[in-house]
Protein backbone atom coordinates (compact mmCIF):
# COMPACT_ATOMS: atom_id res chain seq x y z
CA UNK A 1 0.00 0.00 0.00
CA UNK A 2 1.65 3.59 -1.12
CA UNK A 3 1.91 6.00 2.05
CA UNK A 4 1.87 9.56 0.62
CA UNK A 5 2.41 12.23 3.10
CA UNK A 6 0.27 15.48 2.27
CA UNK A 7 1.73 19.54 2.97
CA UNK A 8 -0.88 21.74 4.91
CA UNK A 9 -2.12 22.78 1.61
CA UNK A 10 -2.95 19.20 0.34
CA UNK A 11 -4.55 18.37 3.57
CA UNK A 12 -6.83 21.43 2.83
CA UNK A 13 -7.78 20.32 0.10
CA UNK A 14 -8.31 17.05 1.17
CA UNK A 15 -10.78 18.29 4.15
CA UNK A 16 -12.65 20.63 1.85
CA UNK A 17 -13.12 17.85 -1.42
CA UNK A 18 -14.30 15.25 1.91
CA UNK A 19 -16.64 17.67 3.06
CA UNK A 20 -17.94 18.43 -0.41
CA UNK A 21 -18.71 14.33 -0.72
CA UNK A 22 -20.36 14.16 2.22
CA UNK A 23 -22.87 16.85 1.18
CA UNK A 24 -21.89 19.69 3.92
CA UNK A 25 -20.58 21.84 1.03
CA UNK A 26 -21.57 22.84 -2.26
CA UNK A 27 -18.74 22.98 -5.01
CA UNK A 28 -18.98 26.63 -5.27
CA UNK A 29 -18.44 26.90 -2.06
CA UNK A 30 -15.62 24.80 -1.60
CA UNK A 31 -14.03 26.45 -4.85
CA UNK A 32 -14.25 29.69 -2.85
CA UNK A 33 -12.62 28.18 0.06
CA UNK A 34 -9.64 26.80 -1.61
CA UNK A 35 -9.68 29.72 -4.18
CA UNK A 36 -9.83 28.28 -7.34
CA UNK A 37 -12.45 27.69 -10.07
CA UNK A 38 -15.09 25.05 -10.08
CA UNK A 39 -14.06 23.84 -13.14
CA UNK A 40 -10.25 22.90 -10.66
CA UNK A 41 -12.63 21.60 -8.22
CA UNK A 42 -14.42 19.31 -9.89
CA UNK A 43 -11.06 17.96 -11.07
CA UNK A 44 -10.22 17.62 -7.36
CA UNK A 45 -13.14 15.28 -6.46
CA UNK A 46 -12.55 13.17 -9.57
CA UNK A 47 -9.21 12.15 -8.52
CA UNK A 48 -10.27 11.85 -5.00
CA UNK A 49 -12.67 9.35 -5.98
CA UNK A 50 -10.65 7.40 -8.62
CA UNK A 51 -7.11 7.65 -5.73
CA UNK A 52 -8.71 8.95 -2.82
CA UNK A 53 -6.04 11.04 -1.04
CA UNK A 54 -3.46 10.33 -2.89
CA UNK A 55 -4.72 11.84 -6.10
CA UNK A 56 -4.65 14.99 -4.24
CA UNK A 57 -0.94 15.16 -3.72
CA UNK A 58 1.06 16.68 -6.78
CA UNK A 59 1.79 15.03 -9.85
CA UNK A 60 5.71 15.78 -9.93
CA UNK A 61 6.77 14.45 -6.74
CA UNK A 62 8.63 12.53 -6.75
CA UNK A 63 9.98 13.09 -10.07
CA UNK A 64 13.55 15.32 -10.77
CA UNK A 65 12.92 18.98 -11.54
CA UNK A 66 13.71 20.05 -15.17
CA UNK A 67 15.66 22.70 -14.51
CA UNK A 68 17.71 20.71 -12.00
CA UNK A 69 21.76 21.10 -12.56
CA UNK A 70 22.94 17.47 -14.11
CA UNK A 71 24.86 15.42 -11.91
CA UNK A 72 28.17 15.70 -13.98
CA UNK A 73 28.28 19.56 -14.03
CA UNK A 74 27.85 19.03 -9.85
CA UNK A 75 30.91 16.29 -9.66
CA UNK A 76 32.49 18.91 -11.90
CA UNK A 77 31.70 21.96 -9.50
CA UNK A 78 32.42 19.48 -6.10
CA UNK A 79 35.97 18.59 -8.40
CA UNK A 80 37.24 22.41 -8.67
CA UNK A 81 36.34 23.35 -5.65
CA UNK A 82 38.50 20.82 -3.78
CA UNK A 83 41.19 21.37 -6.24
CA UNK A 84 41.46 25.18 -7.13
CA UNK A 85 38.83 26.80 -5.37
CA UNK A 86 38.50 25.55 -1.68
CA UNK A 87 39.28 29.01 -0.05
CA UNK A 88 37.01 30.91 -2.52
CA UNK A 89 33.74 32.36 -1.27
CA UNK A 90 30.57 31.19 -2.92
CA UNK A 91 29.85 34.48 -5.10
CA UNK A 92 34.12 34.12 -5.87
CA UNK A 93 33.25 30.20 -7.18
CA UNK A 94 30.53 31.63 -8.67
CA UNK A 95 31.88 33.91 -11.30
CA UNK A 96 35.28 31.40 -11.38
CA UNK A 97 33.00 28.95 -13.17
CA UNK A 98 31.81 31.36 -15.65
CA UNK A 99 34.59 33.22 -16.53
CA UNK A 100 37.58 30.18 -16.63
CA UNK A 101 35.06 26.76 -16.88
CA UNK A 102 31.69 28.15 -18.64
CA UNK A 103 29.61 26.43 -16.09
CA UNK A 104 26.09 29.06 -15.30
CA UNK A 105 24.69 28.31 -12.06
CA UNK A 106 23.77 30.83 -9.20
CA UNK A 107 25.18 30.94 -5.91
CA UNK A 108 22.58 29.70 -4.15
CA UNK A 109 23.40 26.44 -6.17
CA UNK A 110 27.04 26.75 -5.81
CA UNK A 111 26.15 27.18 -1.64
CA UNK A 112 23.92 23.72 -2.12
CA UNK A 113 27.13 21.97 -3.62
CA UNK A 114 29.29 22.79 -1.37
CA UNK A 115 27.26 22.18 1.47
CA UNK A 116 26.27 18.49 0.35
CA UNK A 117 30.18 17.36 -0.41
CA UNK A 118 31.00 18.73 3.12
CA UNK A 119 33.14 21.83 1.73
CA UNK A 120 32.18 24.85 3.88
CA UNK A 121 32.29 28.53 2.78
CA UNK A 122 35.67 30.20 4.27
CA UNK A 123 33.98 33.06 4.51
CA UNK A 124 32.06 33.90 7.81
CA UNK A 125 29.15 36.04 8.41
CA UNK A 126 28.97 38.34 11.17
CA UNK A 127 26.19 40.36 12.37
CA UNK A 128 26.06 43.48 11.57
CA UNK A 129 26.86 46.31 14.05
CA UNK A 130 24.15 49.52 14.10
CA UNK A 131 26.05 52.83 13.19
CA UNK A 132 24.85 55.58 11.81
CA UNK A 133 25.41 55.24 8.10
CA UNK A 134 27.09 58.52 6.20
CA UNK A 135 25.88 58.74 2.70
CA UNK A 136 28.34 58.28 0.14
CA UNK A 137 29.37 61.91 -1.78
CA UNK A 138 26.80 62.45 -4.81
CA UNK A 139 29.64 63.11 -7.47
CA UNK A 140 32.37 61.33 -8.47
CA UNK A 141 35.96 63.37 -7.13
CA UNK A 142 34.44 64.83 -4.30
CA UNK A 143 36.24 63.01 -2.00
CA UNK A 144 38.68 60.08 -2.07
CA UNK A 145 39.13 57.71 0.95
CA UNK A 146 42.82 56.29 1.35
CA UNK A 147 44.64 54.06 3.68
CA UNK A 148 47.50 50.85 3.58
CA UNK A 149 46.72 46.98 4.27
CA UNK A 150 50.01 45.38 5.42
CA UNK A 151 49.39 41.47 4.92
CA UNK A 152 51.44 38.45 3.92
CA UNK A 153 49.97 39.16 -0.06
CA UNK A 154 52.44 36.57 -1.37
CA UNK A 155 51.54 33.72 1.45
CA UNK A 156 54.62 33.11 2.01
CA UNK A 157 56.48 33.24 -1.26
CA UNK A 158 58.13 36.68 -0.89
CA UNK A 159 58.03 39.46 2.24
CA UNK A 160 55.34 40.83 4.01
CA UNK A 161 53.64 43.90 1.87
CA UNK A 162 51.82 47.04 2.05
CA UNK A 163 49.40 47.45 -0.18
CA UNK A 164 48.34 51.70 -0.45
CA UNK A 165 44.85 52.22 -2.48
CA UNK A 166 42.51 55.21 -3.46
CA UNK A 167 38.89 54.35 -3.59
CA UNK A 168 36.12 56.99 -4.77
CA UNK A 169 33.53 57.79 -1.96
CA UNK A 170 31.11 58.14 -4.87
CA UNK A 171 31.42 55.14 -6.62
CA UNK A 172 33.75 52.75 -4.84
CA UNK A 173 36.40 52.73 -8.13
CA UNK A 174 39.76 52.12 -6.98
CA UNK A 175 41.92 54.31 -9.03
CA UNK A 176 45.29 54.36 -7.50
CA UNK A 177 46.99 51.19 -6.12
CA UNK A 178 50.29 50.11 -5.64
CA UNK A 179 52.52 47.83 -3.36
CA UNK A 180 55.46 48.71 -1.29
CA UNK A 181 57.61 46.60 1.03
CA UNK A 182 56.22 49.16 3.94
CA UNK A 183 54.27 51.71 4.56
CA UNK A 184 55.74 54.98 3.64
CA UNK A 185 54.90 58.61 2.36
CA UNK A 186 56.66 57.65 -1.41
CA UNK A 187 53.80 54.80 -1.81
CA UNK A 188 51.18 56.90 -1.10
CA UNK A 189 52.72 59.82 -3.82
CA UNK A 190 53.03 57.06 -6.12
CA UNK A 191 48.94 55.75 -5.97
CA UNK A 192 47.74 59.63 -5.82
CA UNK A 193 50.23 60.20 -8.82
CA UNK A 194 48.26 57.15 -10.36
CA UNK A 195 44.77 58.81 -9.63
CA UNK A 196 45.81 62.22 -10.95
CA UNK A 197 46.58 60.62 -14.37
CA UNK A 198 43.59 58.56 -14.45
CA UNK A 199 40.98 60.74 -13.00
CA UNK A 200 42.41 64.43 -12.16
CA UNK A 201 42.82 66.00 -8.87
CA UNK A 202 40.10 65.26 -6.38
CA UNK A 203 38.90 67.96 -4.22
CA UNK A 204 39.35 65.94 -0.61
CA UNK A 205 40.76 63.06 0.83
CA UNK A 206 39.52 61.06 3.15
CA UNK A 207 42.88 58.92 5.66
CA UNK A 208 43.84 58.33 9.12
CA UNK A 209 45.81 60.12 11.62
CA UNK A 210 49.38 58.53 10.45
CA UNK A 211 52.34 60.48 10.48
CA UNK A 212 52.52 60.59 6.72
CA UNK A 213 49.65 62.53 6.86
CA UNK A 214 50.35 64.97 9.93
CA UNK A 215 53.97 66.22 11.24
CA UNK A 216 54.19 65.14 14.64
CA UNK A 217 56.82 67.90 15.79
CA UNK A 218 56.35 70.85 17.81
CA UNK A 219 56.38 74.17 15.66
CA UNK A 220 59.89 75.86 15.69
CA UNK A 221 60.14 79.78 17.35
CA UNK A 222 60.33 80.67 13.42
CA UNK A 223 57.11 78.68 12.39
CA UNK A 224 55.09 80.19 15.50
CA UNK A 225 56.18 84.01 14.85
CA UNK A 226 54.55 83.04 11.17
CA UNK A 227 51.48 81.38 12.50
CA UNK A 228 52.00 78.14 11.11
CA UNK A 229 52.43 74.70 11.79
CA UNK A 230 54.73 72.07 10.98
CA UNK A 231 53.34 69.47 8.16
CA UNK A 232 54.90 66.61 6.76
CA UNK A 233 55.65 66.31 3.38
CA UNK A 234 52.33 64.37 1.93
CA UNK A 235 50.64 67.34 3.29
CA UNK A 236 52.75 69.48 2.11
CA UNK A 237 52.02 68.28 -1.45
CA UNK A 238 48.60 68.39 -0.86
CA UNK A 239 48.49 72.15 0.19
CA UNK A 240 50.61 72.58 -3.46
CA UNK A 241 47.83 70.59 -5.63
CA UNK A 242 44.87 72.78 -3.71
CA UNK A 243 43.48 68.63 -2.52
CA UNK A 244 41.96 69.21 1.49
CA UNK A 245 43.07 66.96 3.84
CA UNK A 246 39.81 64.64 6.43
CA UNK A 247 41.75 62.80 9.18
CA UNK A 248 39.40 60.41 10.56
CA UNK A 249 39.40 59.12 14.20
CA UNK A 250 38.25 55.81 14.04
CA UNK A 251 38.20 52.92 11.23
CA UNK A 252 34.88 52.66 11.11
CA UNK A 253 34.56 56.32 10.07
CA UNK A 254 36.29 55.53 6.92
CA UNK A 255 34.68 52.47 5.85
CA UNK A 256 34.58 52.19 2.54
CA UNK A 257 38.15 51.45 2.01
CA UNK A 258 38.72 49.22 5.33
CA UNK A 259 35.93 46.90 3.70
CA UNK A 260 38.09 46.99 0.03
CA UNK A 261 40.57 45.44 2.03
CA UNK A 262 38.86 42.75 3.29
CA UNK A 263 37.47 41.85 -0.75
CA UNK A 264 41.42 42.67 -1.74
CA UNK A 265 42.36 40.18 0.76
CA UNK A 266 39.91 37.63 -0.42
CA UNK A 267 40.19 38.04 -3.99
CA UNK A 268 43.74 39.37 -4.73
CA UNK A 269 45.65 36.94 -2.85
CA UNK A 270 44.17 34.39 -5.16
CA UNK A 271 45.17 35.99 -8.52
CA UNK A 272 48.73 36.90 -7.05
CA UNK A 273 48.85 32.90 -6.11
CA UNK A 274 47.81 31.94 -10.03
CA UNK A 275 50.39 34.29 -11.44
CA UNK A 276 53.01 32.38 -8.92
CA UNK A 277 54.60 36.20 -7.84
CA UNK A 278 57.09 36.13 -5.30
CA UNK A 279 58.34 39.66 -5.46
CA UNK A 280 56.94 43.15 -5.39
CA UNK A 281 57.52 43.91 -8.83
CA UNK A 282 55.42 40.66 -9.70
CA UNK A 283 52.73 41.92 -7.38
CA UNK A 284 52.31 45.72 -9.15
CA UNK A 285 52.26 43.65 -12.28
CA UNK A 286 49.74 41.45 -11.34
CA UNK A 287 47.68 44.12 -9.70
CA UNK A 288 47.75 46.60 -13.25
CA UNK A 289 45.74 43.40 -14.79
CA UNK A 290 43.51 42.66 -12.00
CA UNK A 291 42.21 46.36 -11.21
CA UNK A 292 40.10 47.50 -14.25
CA UNK A 293 38.10 43.87 -13.84
CA UNK A 294 37.53 44.76 -10.80
CA UNK A 295 36.48 47.83 -11.15
CA UNK A 296 34.07 46.56 -13.60
CA UNK A 297 32.44 44.10 -11.34
CA UNK A 298 32.31 46.54 -8.13
CA UNK A 299 31.78 50.01 -8.93
CA UNK A 300 28.51 51.68 -8.52
CA UNK A 301 26.67 54.54 -10.20
CA UNK A 302 26.88 57.95 -8.36
CA UNK A 303 24.19 59.55 -7.30
CA UNK A 304 24.58 62.37 -9.69
CA UNK A 305 26.10 62.62 -13.04
CA UNK A 306 29.27 64.29 -13.53
CA UNK A 307 33.18 64.68 -12.39
CA UNK A 308 34.14 67.00 -9.91
CA UNK A 309 37.50 65.99 -10.62
CA UNK A 310 39.64 69.28 -11.82
CA UNK A 311 41.82 68.62 -14.49
CA UNK A 312 45.92 68.98 -14.39
CA UNK A 313 47.43 72.09 -14.55
CA UNK A 314 49.03 72.25 -17.85
CA UNK A 315 51.84 74.30 -16.23
CA UNK A 316 52.98 71.65 -13.91
CA UNK A 317 55.15 69.06 -14.09
CA UNK A 318 54.00 66.14 -12.05
CA UNK A 319 58.05 65.65 -10.57
CA UNK A 320 57.51 69.39 -9.25
CA UNK A 321 55.30 68.21 -6.55
CA UNK A 322 55.57 64.61 -6.25
CA UNK A 323 58.62 64.73 -4.66
CA UNK A 324 60.24 65.49 -1.18
CA UNK A 325 61.52 69.03 -1.20
CA UNK A 326 64.44 69.89 1.56
CA UNK A 327 66.60 73.56 1.88
CA UNK A 328 69.62 73.58 1.97
CA UNK A 329 72.79 76.31 2.40
CA UNK A 330 75.80 76.36 -0.33
CA UNK A 331 79.13 76.51 1.65
CA UNK A 332 81.71 78.61 0.86
CA UNK A 333 83.19 75.76 -1.48
CA UNK A 334 79.85 75.74 -3.46
CA UNK A 335 78.91 72.51 -1.86
CA UNK A 336 75.58 71.66 0.17
CA UNK A 337 75.79 68.61 1.96
CA UNK A 338 73.21 66.03 2.03
CA UNK A 339 72.99 62.37 4.02
CA UNK A 340 76.56 62.88 4.98
CA UNK A 341 77.67 63.52 0.89
CA UNK A 342 79.27 66.56 -0.19
CA UNK A 343 78.23 67.54 -3.29
CA UNK A 344 79.12 70.34 -5.48
CA UNK A 345 76.54 73.01 -6.82
CA UNK A 346 77.45 75.05 -10.19
CA UNK A 347 76.91 78.83 -10.35
CA UNK A 348 73.15 80.31 -10.57
CA UNK A 349 71.84 81.41 -13.58
CA UNK A 350 72.95 85.26 -12.69
CA UNK A 351 75.21 84.42 -10.25
CA UNK A 352 79.02 83.35 -10.60
CA UNK A 353 78.95 81.40 -7.57
CA UNK A 354 76.05 80.06 -5.08
CA UNK A 355 77.63 80.08 -1.86
CA UNK A 356 75.70 81.13 1.19
CA UNK A 357 72.96 81.20 -1.52
CA UNK A 358 69.42 79.03 0.17
CA UNK A 359 68.83 75.91 -2.44
CA UNK A 360 65.70 73.73 -2.76
CA UNK A 361 67.13 69.79 -2.70
CA UNK A 362 63.97 67.80 -4.52
CA UNK A 363 64.50 63.80 -3.78
CA UNK A 364 62.29 62.51 -6.78
CA UNK A 365 60.42 59.32 -6.30
CA UNK A 366 62.53 57.07 -8.66
CA UNK A 367 65.37 58.01 -7.01
CA UNK A 368 67.02 61.06 -8.24
CA UNK A 369 68.41 64.41 -6.55
CA UNK A 370 67.62 67.72 -7.90
CA UNK A 371 69.12 71.34 -6.63
CA UNK A 372 66.79 74.20 -7.45
CA UNK A 373 68.03 77.58 -7.02
CA UNK A 374 64.98 80.85 -8.07
CA UNK A 375 62.91 78.64 -9.89
CA UNK A 376 65.53 77.01 -11.97
CA UNK A 377 67.28 73.51 -12.02
CA UNK A 378 70.94 73.92 -11.12
CA UNK A 379 71.81 70.21 -10.95
CA UNK A 380 70.85 66.64 -11.10
CA UNK A 381 72.72 63.52 -9.36
CA UNK A 382 72.04 60.08 -10.08
CA UNK A 383 71.69 57.35 -7.46
CA UNK A 384 74.64 55.13 -6.99
CA UNK A 385 72.43 51.91 -6.92
CA UNK A 386 68.84 51.16 -8.26
CA UNK A 387 67.63 50.18 -4.90
CA UNK A 388 64.00 51.57 -3.30
CA UNK A 389 63.30 55.49 -2.03
CA UNK A 390 64.66 56.52 1.26
CA UNK A 391 63.22 60.05 2.52
CA UNK A 392 66.28 61.81 3.38
CA UNK A 393 69.02 59.41 2.54
CA UNK A 394 71.00 59.18 -0.67
CA UNK A 395 74.04 57.99 -2.12
CA UNK A 396 75.45 59.68 -5.46
CA UNK A 397 77.01 57.94 -8.36
CA UNK A 398 80.51 58.79 -8.86
CA UNK A 399 81.12 62.21 -9.80
CA UNK A 400 83.23 62.81 -12.92
CA UNK A 401 86.91 63.99 -12.04
CA UNK A 402 86.93 67.37 -13.59
CA UNK A 403 89.75 68.25 -15.92
CA UNK A 404 93.12 70.36 -14.66
CA UNK A 405 96.26 70.72 -16.54
CA UNK A 406 98.55 70.36 -13.69
CA UNK A 407 96.51 67.61 -12.98
CA UNK A 408 96.62 66.04 -16.16
CA UNK A 409 100.45 66.64 -15.78
CA UNK A 410 100.89 64.90 -12.51
CA UNK A 411 98.88 61.97 -13.60
CA UNK A 412 100.78 61.80 -16.76
CA UNK A 413 104.44 61.98 -15.18
CA UNK A 414 102.94 59.31 -12.54
CA UNK A 415 101.52 56.80 -15.31
CA UNK A 416 104.80 57.27 -17.57
CA UNK A 417 106.68 53.65 -17.31
CA UNK A 418 110.73 55.17 -18.28
CA UNK A 419 111.93 58.23 -15.71
CA UNK A 420 112.69 61.32 -17.77
CA UNK A 421 116.53 62.61 -16.92
CA UNK A 422 116.58 65.93 -14.59
CA UNK A 423 117.82 68.63 -16.56
CA UNK A 424 119.20 70.86 -13.70
CA UNK A 425 118.51 74.64 -13.70
CA UNK A 426 121.04 77.34 -14.67
CA UNK A 427 120.11 80.57 -14.14
CA UNK A 428 121.02 83.76 -16.66
CA UNK A 429 123.40 85.83 -16.40
CA UNK A 430 122.02 88.69 -14.86
CA UNK A 431 119.79 86.39 -12.19
CA UNK A 432 119.84 87.60 -8.30
CA UNK A 433 122.27 85.08 -7.28
CA UNK A 434 124.81 85.67 -9.89
CA UNK A 435 125.06 89.28 -8.66
CA UNK A 436 127.45 90.69 -5.78
CA UNK A 437 126.31 91.82 -2.85
CA UNK A 438 127.25 95.24 -3.61
CA UNK A 439 125.57 94.98 -7.03
CA UNK A 440 122.20 93.85 -4.93
CA UNK A 441 121.82 96.58 -3.17
CA UNK A 442 122.55 99.19 -5.81
CA UNK A 443 119.83 97.32 -7.84
CA UNK A 444 117.74 98.14 -4.77
CA UNK A 445 118.61 101.36 -4.51
CA UNK A 446 117.17 101.90 -8.33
Amino acid sequence: METVTLNLKEQKKLKVVTEIEAGRMTTQEGAEMLALSERQTYRLKKAYREKGAVGLAHGNRGQASGRATPEEIKREIVRLVKERYRDYNNQHVKEKLEEEHGIEVSISTVRRIRLEAGIASPRKRRAPKHRQRRERYPVEGMLMQTDASIHDWLEGRGPRLALIVYIDDATNEVSGAVFREEEDTAGYMLALQQVAGRKGLPLALYSDRRNVFQNPKQPTIEQQLAGKQPTSQFKRLLDELGIRLIQAYTPQAKGRVERLFGTLQDRLVKELREANACTVEDANRVLQKFLPGFNTRFTKQAAQPGSAFRDWPADLRPCDVFCFKFTRTVANDNTISFSGHSLPIPPGPHRRSCARARVEVRQLLDGRLAVHYQGQQLVTFQPAEDVPLRVGKFTPAPLPVPSHPVREVILARATRSEPVPRQPYKPPPDHPWRRSYKQSRSYVKK
